[in-house]
């Protein structure tokens, strides 16, 4: 483990970011008692905190991966993770998407349960972005008029697929963190 210990490698600060920012139990009782939704209380962007926390690695800005060699997604538990790319700059991150690591969190509706997983790019390479490659041309097909092009090109990777082949970084129940992986981390470590 080279001496490091889950503080250093993010764990217990992700975890503490996702107990006061993500896990806000008084105000999820509140929605509930007005029977208001509570999934889509959290904004992607602090998944993407709670990612950049937990693997050390800052944003890149406004195109390409979230963060430094990592792609950040969140689903609700058994929902697929959607990934979207733009007519300008999406050969671009396709091409990229097969290289950086991709984090995968699910959470229950209540924010109580959270999964997180990762896999490497080149893992989802073949079966997913190569295989998107051609519809996104079609998508994108510049001989049409652009008033009646897409905006955007969208697709998914299953729940199911990533809870099959997804390494765990983490798990927290019923608010409680009860197993991480300092080794899955230490494996995927990007400079």
């Amino acid at each position: 483990m080279n001496g490091k210990t889950k503080q250093e490698y993010g764990i217990d600060a992700a975890y503490a970011f996702y107990s006061n920012h993500i896990h806000k139990v008084d105000l999820i009782k509140l929605l509930e008692e007005h029977n208001l939704k509570v999934p889509g209380l959290v904004p992607s962007v602090l998944w993407e905190l709670f990612a950049a926390i937990l693997t050390g690695q800052k944003g890149t800005g406004n195109t390409g991966a979230d963060l430094q060699g990592w792609e950040v997604k969140s689903a609700i538990m058994g929902a697929s993770f959607e990934y979207q790319y733009h007519l300008n700059t999406g050969l671009e991150k396709l091409e990229e998407d097969c290289i950086v690591n991709h984090l995968f969190c699910s959470y229950s509706k209540d924010y109580s349960n959270v999964n997180v997983m990762v896999m490497k790019g080149k893992d989802l390479a073949d079966p997913f972005f190569h295989q998107w490659r051609d519809g996104y041309d079609e998508n994108y097909d510049r001989s049409v008029d652009p008033r009646n092009r897409r905006q955007r090109y969208r697709k998914s990777i299953s729940y199911g697929h990533v809870r099959n082949h997804g390494i765990p970084i983490l798990t927290i129940e019923d608010g409680q963190l009860i197993f991480t992986s300092i080794e899955t981390l230490k494996n995927h470590k990007t400079n």
